[in-house]
């Protein structure tokens, strides 16, 4: 299995950014996926998931903000950030549960 993040990079505060994962090696269509995030000195965290049926769920810090999507003939998980916050620089991972986990890419929000 392989998960690859892009899409990573410096924006100001307020602004967006899309995260793609590719995926290979797995029947990408009926697994959950995921996007979590590790921000310098913390633990990893969850920021959304989304079935093979497509239903969604976010956790409080980004609802509103962030859209996680899949395209299942592409093979590829998205999440649409917007209205970034500083709070959201991290390094931003891709995961097929329970054990795959993508490189990582990093956002950082800074003016």
């Amino acid at each position: 299995v392989q998960l690859q993040a892009s899409g990573g990079g410096s924006v100001q505060p307020g602004g967006s950014l899309r995260l793609s994962c590719a995926a290979s090696g797995l029947n990408f269509r009926i697994n959950t996926m995921a996007w979590y995030r590790q921000a310098p000195g913390k633990q990893r965290e969850l920021v959304a998931t989304i079935t093979s049926g497509g239903s969604t769920n976010y956790s409080d810090f980004v609802k509103e903000r962030f859209t996680i999507s899949r395209d299942n003939v592409r093979r590829t998980l998205y999440l649409q950030m917007n209205s970034l916050k500083s709070e959201d620089t991290a390094v931003y991972y891709c995961h097929r549960p329970p054990n795959f986990w993508g490189q990582g890419t990093l956002v950082t929000v800074s003016s």
